[in-house]
């Protein structure tokens, strides 16, 4: 689980492994149309696919494919979104990825970039990946722009689980450059 920011925390975020507990707060992404405005994934039935999304971070954990980190608003104390280290096969190459979701009502205050920036960084000082990306909708302009604030530029426009995206990328030597390294 070397990918996954347990403990970590930024200004406003601590960080903490996905739990099943947690469930209740966050079946509500499943249920708002504006969370799947982007992405062209079919949602059946709300239920079948928070379980589904919790599923598969559990699977991430075991066998070390990085996963969410479930991003708690220190001031409240609430869940806001995940966000973490996702190894993921595009174009039949393993990359890194920094992956976001928020529930909408925290939208558009910054958490998606501090928490992306945050697992920028860490995965750098650990030498996960010599670059990192982050695969968005072509229709998604506020996570791009979260990915142009990380430092990331678009790399390249592919097809990704049936969807149009652009490749996001920063590399360990551009990062480094930004701190005079």
């Amino acid at each position: 689980m070397k990918y996954l920011l347990t403990d970590e925390e930024t200004t406003r975020l601590r960080f903490k492994n996905v739990d099943r507990a947690d469930y209740g707060d966050w079946f509500p992404f499943f249920t708002n149309p504006q969370t799947n405005l982007y992405w062209n994934d079919e949602r059946i039935d709300a239920q079948v696919e928070c379980t589904k999304w919790y599923d598969k971070q559990q699977w991430r954990y075991e066998n070390n494919m990085g996963g969410m980190n479930t991003l708690i608003e220190k001031q409240s104390n609430k869940l806001i979104g995940h966000c973490g280290l996702l190894v993921q096969l595009v174009d039949d190459i393993t990359e890194l990825e920094i992956g976001y979701s928020l529930l909408p009502e925290f939208w558009n205050r910054g958490y998606a970039t501090e928490a992306a920036q945050k697992c920028r960084d860490f995965a750098f000082r650990n030498n996960f990946a010599e670059s990192l990306i982050s695969i968005i909708s072509l229709k998604n302009i506020p996570s791009q722009k979260v990915a142009e604030r990380n430092g990331m530029k678009i790399e390249k426009r592919t097809r990704y689980h049936n969807n149009d995206a652009f490749i996001y990328r920063l590399t360990k030597e551009e990062f480094n450059k930004t701190l005079n390294l």
